[in-house]
């Protein structure tokens, strides 16, 4: 494959289309896909030891639907779409790092008061000293 080919194929990927989708219509309601799409490309040329000379690359794209235009009676108005499993795994990462903060936050603790995991003998309370207070007179 040649770079110009490589060129060509990457902007009929890349292109208005691939973003907003065909508009449909039902019931005086128009919707308009949208989506966000990111891509990336390279390619190369070069000779080898024998002298000869070649050339590759590559071109890679992904597509996630981020919401519709809805056009009804006039107005236009933007709903976006909800990506569940990107909800999910954050709320995962939130949990595991919680998880994980939590369990460094009680080991901490245990390693500085050993007495309350029975690790050292408690040492007997002292009592503490009573005062002798002089005795008054009566009158």
């Amino acid at each position: 494959m040649q770079v110009e080919e490589l060129l060509a194929g990457a902007r009929e990927v890349v292109s208005v289309k691939r973003v907003y989708g065909d508009p449909y219509e039902k019931n005086g309601l128009t919707v308009i896909p949208a989506a966000t799409v990111r891509g990336g490309g390279g390619g190369g040329m070069g000779d080898n030891e024998a002298g000869e000379s070649g050339g590759g690359g590559g071109f890679g794209m992904v597509a996630r639907p981020s919401g519709a235009w809805i056009v009804e009676d006039g107005e236009v108005t933007w709903k976006p779409a909800i990506d569940v499993n990107r909800i999910v795994l954050g709320g995962q990462i939130i949990a595991m790092t919680a998880i994980i903060v939590g369990g460094r936050i009680l080991l901490a603790r245990s390693r500085r008061r050993p007495a309350l995991l029975g690790l050292v003998p408690r040492l007997p309370r002292r009592q503490p000293a009573r005062l002798q207070l002089p005795k008054l007179a009566r009158r």
